[in-house]
């Protein structure tokens, strides 16, 4: 009995001691911000082979950020000073990453271009005021993707006082205020897909800065569900359209296009390791009604992306996005 007595009283001494409750909390704060950091820092670690699940996290990435201020909130609320220093790591990681996104745009160059890219959804109901709006934005070259009959007239006549120029193979064009030569198609069919499906297209851009070689492209979608992201044709078709831009013989390239996929994600490696992607800007893209990810993407060789933006919901689901490119 004494020593029942002597246990309890030492249990109820412990849980009396001040703070013990709230130093394991932030003791478990702190392991979550470690591991937030972790998964952050070493994204290309998290394994791909079941559910592609790596790529699936790096298509949301920068979300995670929201999570970190979750949990600076909570170490804000429980005043445990241990969980604040841990936060900070994964802060610091996001804003090694991210942080530079946020910056303002730098002042316009001389050799610069405004480019615009817009998947205008075959199931746009008013293409003309698209296509307005798309004017609208100044750009020197205009790339669309999902063209079908009978959108396609109406873009071509709507388009066709500003942008003199254009190109269109299969589902994708391209509109210039600069003549254009050197037009194809881009062959980056993935296997297992039927004859007649062609979405990329290749012309050169005579510009005021010289020969510009641009490609427009329209990667298969991917898809989420319980067995996690279906992105098999989206990489092999990424594969196909990098090596056709590695063997470009003009210098500078621009690459315009529905890539469906983060600039992030792995599966597009291909592209990401030869081409420079976009240095300030977010530019959430899709989908319009709730934009959670850039997939619409302006990427450049020999040239610099440097800033990306959303321009005004039209009738499709992806957003427009607009960027400045400065060449030489």
């Amino acid at each position: 009995m004494v020593e029942r007595a002597e246990s309890t009283a030492a249990s109820g001494a412990e849980q009396d001691v001040p703070g013990a409750g709230d130093g394991r909390r932030g003791r478990v704060l702190a392991a979550l911000a470690v591991a937030l950091a972790g998964v952050m820092a070493f994204h290309r670690w998290v394994p791909n082979a079941v559910g592609r699940v790596g790529s699936l996290l790096e298509s949301f990435l920068p979300w995670v950020g929201v999570l970190v201020v979750v949990l600076l909130v909570v170490a804000l609320v429980r005043r445990s000073a241990v969980a604040l220093v841990a936060v900070l790591l994964p802060v610091g990681v996001w804003v090694h990453l991210f942080g530079g996104l946020l910056l303002p745009a730098a002042a316009s160059g001389e050799q610069e271009l405004v480019v615009v890219q817009h998947n205008v959804s075959d199931e746009n109901r008013d293409p003309a005021a698209t296509a307005q709006a798309l004017i609208e934005a100044g750009a020197d070259l205009v790339a669309l993707e999902e063209l079908v009959v009978p959108q396609l007239s109406v873009y071509e006549k709507a388009l066709a006082a500003d942008y003199p120029h254009h190109v269109v193979r299969g589902t994708v064009g391209l509109w210039s205020k600069h003549p254009l030569s050197g037009e194809r198609l881009v062959d980056i069919k993935p296997s297992g897909i039927a004859e007649g499906w062609s979405r990329s297209v290749r012309a050169v851009v005579d510009s005021p800065y010289g020969n510009i070689a641009a490609y427009v492209a329209h990667l298969p979608s991917v898809r989420v569900g319980a067995g996690g992201l279906a992105s098999e044709r989206r990489d092999e078709s990424a594969e196909l359209l990098g090596r056709a831009i590695a063997a470009e013989s003009v210098d500078t390239v621009i690459l315009l296009g529905d890539l469906n996929g983060a600039v992030e994600d792995r599966g597009l490696a291909p592209l990401t390791s030869r081409l420079n992607v976009a240095e300030r800007g977010f530019a959430f893209s899709f989908p319009a009604s709730l934009p959670l990810a850039r997939i619409d993407q302006v990427m450049a060789r020999s040239a610099t992306v440097g800033h990306i933006r959303t321009l005004p919901a039209t009738g499709s689901d992806h957003l427009p996005v607009a960027a400045r490119v400065t060449l030489g």
